[in-house]
């Protein structure tokens, strides 16, 4: 699906490209994740994790990305960006991926499970004691929390919370006060578990799950006493709920956005699930009350959350049906018996997550905390969870009395609230606690530390792809990188003191950083491999990232590519460049590499000639991640370092046989055609074995 967009300044007629579209893209990249669901020589639990996490990218596409194709649709708007045609073909790829969920879920998963001895029982197939038992539960443990609400005038279609379980009846008879008012909605509380395992003496000693939506809709009739229950449905609502805060008229960003979050869960409807039975007056009834179209309704054979599914590899705790659990090796670089600080006295360190262990930036932090020497710690937040360890050496720290500056980034999506929790903690016990800069989101990634060393005062500076969170270092490949080099550290105080302060930038020597120069600097350097290439000298471009949206740098890649550099794009997810379409693109490639981590390194590599320069980076090219954010770019100047980077990051995925999509001409992705014969090379798969020799070593 293709999205037609303005001619470049620098483009000529005949130059100009439709670019793909972005939802569409996005759309894709869940089909590829759902892909790996699909796959019978993935360990059945990981396909049901799959599963989830693609209903979870779906209820965050719904909550973000929705609305304005859904608002164009309400105008009856045929022009522009989001029209009546965006929502329709929009509608048509979700509601088509949604079908495939659930056929793999009753078609392939279940029956799967029942093979392995995990069974999710029905009402109906339940005997007469496993009802009894079911019965004293639904009235111990669940009826106590359910209010069903009659509605009638002085009783309105109560608030329903985003993404939450609900169930609508409808009844016949008449109320206690003689009234036919027919629609009832219960409300189903969070903390109640999704799926409760039947004890062993009711399944025979089998693993027997049963559905909380299945006890509740077989008890409806003891919520409503002297009324019969006719029809009834369960049904979910999804609700936009990207935080709007105007930063320039609000006195406290931190207040402004923990009111905001309150009213996050009840923002206006983009998506109405129902059970696939339900009847086309409750359906119909529902979509009135969310003022939603026909195509905003999805009819799920199955659980209308199958986020919560997860729960079952929990409850099964069948570690044979998951991967084999993976460890990182402690990074080989470096020596656990030495100083850090000596050690980059050295030589700078690159940490490879998860190949290799978030231990060794704990590790880092840790001996700056405990060192009485280092008086001052700096560090950008943006995620790190409600249970950091990073968090709890930063509290040791001003504990210690050293002088922490932290720049928590308030706005990080879904995050808020914990990053609202960090900061008044740290703050109360008297960290100095930044929000960054009004209007643009801090998603650097970087942590400085000062140290005296005799008369000097020395810095040592970490620098990251990823977030500073443990659990998810353990999930996301990233690149971490410890350095002593005094530009890199100087520059990063100027960040931090500008971040601070919002005084004027000075002039960064080796940093690039957004809003100020990095689209400018990327922009810079793909047009003078242009221009080397249409002199006739050999180019090269290959970048390693999670998305390409930015029209801008998409403009110029298509520029350079026409001149002659080869180019390679390694995108995780959405990508709006046409690839190897003839007289356009022909030097453009690109693929997407969706392996057991989530990729989320981002790794720039520019040759021309002989010359050689290498980029990590916080950013994604994407238009906010340019223009609406503080990030960060670096260069790797160190050849043995950045070889193994280009090895590692870039060759190894640029020859992947097993995880890789290739972009078609046709804007569609499809898979290696190596998977399909022979065992092919998988670039994770590679690196788990390097670097679990590098274990055994570390063990012998």
């Amino acid at each position: 699906m293709k999205s037609p967009t303005g001619h470049s300044p620098n483009a000529s007629d005949a130059d100009f490209l439709p670019l793909l579209d972005r939802d569409h893209s996005i759309l894709a990249f869940n089909e590829r994740v759902f892909n790996w669901a699909e796959r019978e020589d993935v360990p059945l639990m990981e396909r049901l994790r799959y599963l989830c996490i693609v209903s979870s990218n779906l209820d965050e596409f719904f909550e973000v990305r929705a609305e304005p194709h859904l608002i164009a649709n309400r105008a009856n708007d045929r022009k522009g960006e989001f029209t009546v045609g965006t929502f329709d073909r929009l509608a048509e790829t979700l509601h088509a991926l949604v079908h495939r969920q659930y056929a793999l879920y009753n078609d392939k998963l279940l029956p799967a499970f029942e093979k392995q001895g995990i069974r999710i029982m029905s009402h109906g197939e339940r005997n007469t004691a496993q009802r009894g038992w079911v019965k004293q539960y639904f009235e111990r443990e669940v009826k106590p929390l359910l209010i069903p609400v009659g509605l009638d005038p002085s009783h309105p279609f109560p608030q329903v919370a985003n993404k939450s379980l609900n169930f609508i009846v409808r009844l016949g008879g008449k109320d206690a006060f003689g009234r036919e008012n027919e629609i009832a909605i219960v409300k189903v509380p969070r903390v109640l578990p999704r799926f409760i395992r039947m004890p062993d003496k009711f399944s025979g000693g089998k693993l027997v799950l049963v559905s909380l939506s299945s006890i509740i809709r077989a008890h409806l009739d003891a919520l409503f006493v002297g009324r019969s229950v006719g029809q009834f449905s369960q049904f979910r609502v999804t609700r936009h709920s990207d935080l709007a805060v105007d930063e320039e008229d609000v006195k406290n960003l931190r207040t402004a956005l923990r009111q905001g979050l309150v009213h996050r869960h009840y923002g206006q409807a983009v998506r109405l699930e129902v059970s696939a039975g339900c009847s086309d007056y409750l359906a119909d009834f529902l979509l009135d009350q969310f003022e939603l179209p026909q195509k905003s309704l999805f009819r799920v054979p199955g659980p209308v959350n199958l986020v919560r599914l997860t729960q079952l590899i929990d409850l099964a705790d069948r570690s044979d049906l998951c991967f084999t659990p993976y460890r990182g090796s402690y990074p080989k670089q470096i020596n656990p018996t030495q100083s850090l600080f000596d050690q980059l006295k050295h030589k700078d360190i690159l940490i490879h997550q998860p190949f290799e262990s978030f231990d060794g930036v704990l590790a880092f932090l840790r001996e700056a905390v405990n060192d009485p020497n280092v008086l001052a710690i700096k560090q950008t937040i943006y995620r790190t969870g409600a249970d950091s360890e990073l968090m709890d050496l930063l509290r040791e720290a001003v504990r210690r009395g050293k002088e922490v500056m932290v720049v928590v980034e308030l706005k990080a999506r879904f995050d808020e609230e914990a990053n609202i929790n960090w900061a008044e903690m740290l703050e109360s016990i008297g960290a100095q606690v930044v929000y960054g800069v009004v209007g643009l989101k801090t998603h650097a990634k970087m942590m400085l530390i000062t140290r005296r060393e005799g008369k000097q005062l020395k810095r040592y500076g970490h620098l990251s792809t990823g977030n500073y969170n443990p659990r998810t270092a353990r999930l996301y490949t990233d690149i971490s990188h410890i350095t002593a080099d005094t530009a890199i550290t100087t520059d990063m105080e100027h960040v931090f003191v500008h971040l601070a302060s919002q005084s004027k930038l000075p002039h960064l020597r080796k940093l690039w950083m957004a809003p100020f120069q990095l689209q400018r600097n990327f922009i810079q350097k793909i047009d003078q491999l242009g221009r080397a290439a249409s002199a006739g000298k050999s180019c090269r471009i290959v970048l390693k990232m999670n998305a390409v949206t930015d029209e801008a740098l998409i403009d110029h890649l298509m520029q350079a590519g026409r001149a002659g550099v080869k180019i390679d794009l390694i995108v995780r997810g959405a990508c709006m460049l046409p690839a190897q379409v003839a007289g356009k693109t022909d030097n453009i490639r690109v693929r997407s590499i969706i392996g057991r981590f989530l990729e989320h390194s981002r790794v720039f590599y520019f040759r021309e000639g002989e010359t050689e320069d290498l980029y990590l980076s916080s950013a994604d090219w994407m238009s906010r991640n340019m223009l609406r954010r503080i990030e960060l770019a670096w260069p790797v100047t160190d050849p043995q370092a950045r070889q193994r980077i280009v090895d590692e990051c870039l060759v190894a995925y640029l020859h992947d046989e097993v995880d890789a999509w290739n972009l078609t001409t046709q804007g569609e992705y499809v898979r290696s055609p190596a998977v399909h014969g022979r065992p092919g090379h998988g670039a994770q798969q590679a690196l788990m074995a390097r670097y679990s020799r590098n274990i055994e070593r570390q063990r012998g």
